[in-house]
């Protein structure tokens, strides 16, 4: 793959792999993260998740590590709910993922991403419905990790 273009394509994740790409962040530290423990519990087991780039990322304090793509990603949810978050993911990483081949659901995907709440957003937005499911300042952090060191 070639640095300086960004693939232009959607990959379409089951939630094993969702769990799999979240986990490789954590271990490698990348910027851009969910808890993958978060990610199990609430992504639903059987959807159909999507991710596609939206610009190379690199850690200049880690020159060892690899350009990463940061991706947009989509997240359906237990609830029915679809919930926006990034990601970083190695190119070697992203390239074998599943792409998309129907520019109908690259619409539809595109649709639910323009109308779909951050994590953290559908969180809060959860807790004020009063769903029972308290929403910390702990709870959020493991959403969203803090940069590596």
């Amino acid at each position: 793959m070639h640095f300086d273009q960004l693939p232009r394509q959607v990959k379409a994740i089951d939630s094993a792999s969702l769990v799999r790409l979240e986990e490789r962040a954590g271990t490698l530290r990348l910027s851009q993260r969910l808890d993958p423990a978060w990610v199990r519990a609430n992504a639903a087991p059987d959807g159909t998740h999507y991710l596609w780039p939206a610009l190379w990322h690199s850690l200049s304090h880690r020159p060892a590590l690899p350009r990463q793509l940061r991706c947009y990603l989509l997240i359906a949810l237990r609830t029915g709910d679809h919930v926006q978050s990034l990601l970083d993911v190695l190119p070697d990483d992203f390239g074998p993922l599943p792409r998309l081949t129907s520019r109908e659901e690259g619409m539809r995907v595109s649709e639910l991403h323009g109308r779909s709440p951050s994590v953290r957003e559908w969180l809060l937005l959860h807790e004020d419905e009063g769903s029972g499911s308290a929403v910390t300042e702990s709870t959020l952090r493991l959403l969203n990790p803090p940069p590596p060191d």
